[in-house]
């Protein structure tokens, strides 16, 4: 902790070595990924936002969801996603998510796409990951019972090409570490931990952090750690997004969850001309 940050469990033991009340409700809950943003905005050297291209990149999105009629029902729409509301499809959101990380190939100058051959489609990127999970459950793999060893996982996310899915290795350790935790900590399911957040977008994001270090992203910026919390967030927002805002996905502080940082952004703003205002360095740095 930062010299700056106030210590609310020493503050609370001191109300109450004097015998003062605390607050009959608690304070909301906070994921402190805004304030951590702006920290690093203030504080930077390097980079620098444009708030008015924020402003124009911002005015173009809501405009282009109201023309497409973006909704809920967007999220389910799509072939792949979870069609069932259910504890089944909470556990499939959480997985996936899990696992949701680098697509992009580990392997010097390899032209090959990890892709997935799945309902008569090639399915590339996050797309191949939930292909590859639907085909899992189709063909029977996935179970209560099964163990995730290297060969299984190998079967399961095998590509129509000549390259595997990247970080295999990686992704079988946050499975069995996920595991460990929902089975001894939350009774086998995400939706007991869902439950333990008391309908708050934020708590669920700190639950989650806290207890799946998978989920933890954070970093030292200038001395002071400083969170993301870019898949934590994701989590929430699909399960919102798939329940419509109701039963597992209710939330009453959805509007807590923050834009997702990842390489979306460098490509929007590699080429959108109002984006390209938002990063303080030319287009040529993008990659």
């Amino acid at each position: 902790m930062s010299d700056d940050e106030v210590d609310e469990e020493l503050i609370a033991l001191l109300r109450q070595s004097l015998g003062l009340h605390t607050n009959v409700f608690p304070r909301p809950a906070e994921t402190k990924v805004l304030q951590d943003a702006e920290y690093i905005s203030n504080n930077s050297i390097d980079v620098a936002l444009d708030y008015r291209g924020c402003k124009a990149a911002a005015s173009k999105i809501w405009t282009l969801m109201q023309e497409r009629k973006y909704s809920f029902s967007t999220w389910s729409e799509h072939d792949l996603h979870p069609k069932s509301k259910d504890a089944s499809t909470v556990d499939f959101i959480f997985t996936m998510d899990l696992l949701n990380f680098c697509f992009w190939s580990d392997k010097p100058n390899s032209d090959q796409t990890f892709a997935i051959g799945f309902r008569g489609k090639s399915w590339t990127g996050y797309w191949s990951l939930v292909a590859a999970l639907q085909r899992a459950l189709e063909e029977a793999y996935w179970t209560d019972e099964t163990e995730w060893t290297l060969e299984l996982l190998r079967h399961v996310f095998r590509s129509e090409g000549s390259d595997e899915i990247p970080l295999l290795e990686e992704r079988i350790s946050c499975l069995r570490e996920a595991g460990r935790i929902l089975q001894d900590r939350f009774d086998g399911t995400f939706v007991n931990c869902i439950e333990e957040a008391n309908g708050s977008a934020a708590a669920l994001v700190n639950l989650v952090v806290e207890n799946f270090p998978c989920f933890r992203d954070e970093a030292c910026f200038d001395g002071k750690k400083v969170r993301f919390y870019k898949r934590a967030q994701i989590l929430v927002a699909d399960l919102w997004a798939c329940f419509e805002g109701e039963s597992y996905g209710n939330f009453h502080d959805i509007d807590t969850i923050t834009m997702f940082a990842g390489i979306v952004i460098y490509e929007a703003q590699h080429e959108s001309s109002d984006m390209s205002q938002i990063i303080g360095f030319p287009k040529c740095f993008i990659p």
